[in-house]
């Protein structure tokens, strides 16, 4: 299952945009936890010690329990805003999780098998239709990622939904169709390719020969009309 992190934060005691920039010239973040019927919280954060775990790739489907002032809050990150110019983190939302919740996340798949793919051995090349997926699952139970094996596909054959087993409790997010993950495609310019481009110029040099012949047989009739006359 994901891994649980600590982050500490302070109350803030302003909002706003002048509060905010207060914060940010002190080497902070501002953030707000909000949800499970409460008041939001307004707080502000370690730039540094925040970027550890924004760096991480992961922090939107990691658990954060935030200590705000020696008061431990469960939470899991829902936006992270960054500075259009400058790329840094400028503000962050937490969502606050109440006993028994269930959030939608989005989990990480990795393809196992590639050494053994008999399409892969061909040329095929791994076409990833989805690096993750979107699930529902209880908050206390988000796994750290996926594994799907593609050692027995070969070319033109596919990973859908139906082929990655959930656990219990959870369930996919789309539930209207069976959405393709990944696809094993053949690979440009393969032997296909050739073998339909040898039988284009053949076709070219058949109709060469078919012209040629006809354009022979004009001038011979031409050459005879002449003769008469």
């Amino acid at each position: 299952m994901a891994q649980t992190v600590i982050l500490n934060a302070s109350v803030r005691e302003r909002a706003g945009k002048g509060a905010a920039r207060a914060v940010r010239r002190e080497g902070r973040v501002p953030a707000v936890i909000y949800g499970d019927k409460k008041d939001p919280q307004t707080i502000s954060m370690d730039y540094r010690e925040l970027m550890k775990q924004v760096q991480t790739g992961r922090f939107l489907s990691t658990l954060v329990d935030i200590d705000v002032d020696g008061t431990k809050v469960r939470t899991i990150p829902r936006d992270v805003q960054f500075d259009p110019v400058r790329d840094f983190v400028v503000h962050v939302d937490f969502l606050r999780l109440g006993k028994g919740a269930r959030i939608a996340v989005e989990v990480a798949i990795n393809f196992l098998g590639d050494d053994d793919s008999p399409g892969l051995k061909r040329g095929g090349v791994l076409n990833v239709v989805r690096h993750s997926v979107e699930i529902m699952c209880p908050a206390d139970a988000i796994p750290e990622s996926f594994d799907m094996d593609i050692s027995e596909l070969d070319i033109g054959d596919g990973l859908h939904a139906t082929d990655l087993t959930l656990p219990e409790g959870m369930t996919f997010t789309i539930t209207d169709r069976d959405f393709t993950i990944a696809t094993i495609a053949a690979p440009s310019g393969g032997a296909e390719d050739e073998e339909e481009a040898v039988e284009g110029e053949e076709g070219a040099e058949g109709e060469e020969g078919a012209e040629g012949e006809e354009g022979a047989e004009g001038a011979d009739g031409a050459a005879g009309e002449g003769g008469e006359e």
